[in-house]
């Protein structure tokens, strides 16, 4: 076990914020400024913050798959990863103040980190783009200590060995670059054994820091069309993917805005 090689596993922070249920899942009213500041005292006192994060293809997928909802919704804090739920929040009067995209967290947490000097563990995408982003940091973010990396494509029996590093690696920052619904459960099994205060799963953040991957313009971000220039990067792989959970995800607002309605007229 972890606990067995490094400091047990920390306590978690309580981050007082109001938590809002869409569409079953649980997600924290947050704004950007309030969870940088939630990251830096989660570092400063040594207390562990989990940061999930959702977009629509998430709650589609968690609305299926109860062991992803269990690992999401255990989280310390889960974040509006996508502009679609903030939408869908306000249209069930269950409002969240703005979109706390996973990205863009993650470069708010290394330009604070640049100026504390966190350490930062990253985990996750191929050796080559693992080399470019972990490189483009050191660029970016020259106060920022790398502390450890290891590229995303080990086995379960691979995780022990891997966890042990990350632990050895005294990091005050983990950041978890893999495809969902791999990054959750490896968060689910292993955060809580982790002597790290900070753990926050990134999918596809480290493509866009090496260059592999174009991020949407502001202007796109705005008007939650991410997908659809995702979409024109990739059209072959994404086209369907996206028609379906992008589908799923109206179907399952409109019918719970409908059992709202319902239920406001009964009552």
């Amino acid at each position: 076990m972890i606990a067995a090689a490094s400091p047990p596993g920390l306590r978690s922070v309580h981050p007082p914020l109001r938590v809002q249920r869409l569409l079953g899942v649980p997600i924290h009213a947050a704004t950007m400024r309030e969870v940088v500041g939630l990251v830096e005292e989660s570092v400063a006192s040594r207390r562990r913050l989990r940061i999930g994060v959702v977009n629509a293809a998430k709650i589609v997928r968690m609305d299926r798959d109860p062991l992803l909802f269990q690992d999401v919704a255990s989280s310390d804090l889960v974040l509006a990863d996508g502009m679609s739920v903030v939408w869908a929040s306000r249209l069930l009067r269950a409002p969240l103040p703005e979109r706390v995209a996973g990205i863009d967290l993650m470069l708010a947490i290394l330009e604070r980190g640049s100026a504390r000097g966190w350490r930062v563990y990253c985990l996750g995408a191929s050796e080559p783009v693992l080399e470019a982003a972990t490189a483009e940091i050191g660029r970016r973010f020259p106060g920022v200590v790398i502390a450890g990396r290891h590229h995303g494509y080990f086995t379960e029996s691979e995780e022990a060995e891997v966890a042990l590093d990350i632990a050895a690696s005294r990091a005050d920052v983990l950041f978890v670059a893999m495809t969902s619904p791999r990054k959750e459960r490896f968060l689910g099994r292993w955060a809580v054994q982790l002597p790290v205060p900070v753990c926050h799963g990134v999918g596809g953040s480290f493509d866009v820091l090496a260059g592999k991957v174009r991020r949407a313009p502001p202007a796109w971000q705005r008007l939650g069309l991410e997908w659809l220039y995702r979409v024109k990067q990739e059209p072959r792989r994404l086209w369907r993917r996206y028609l379906v959970t992008n589908t799923l995800f109206c179907d399952l607002v409109l019918s719970e805005l409908v059992r709202g309605r319902a239920s406001r007229s009964r009552h």
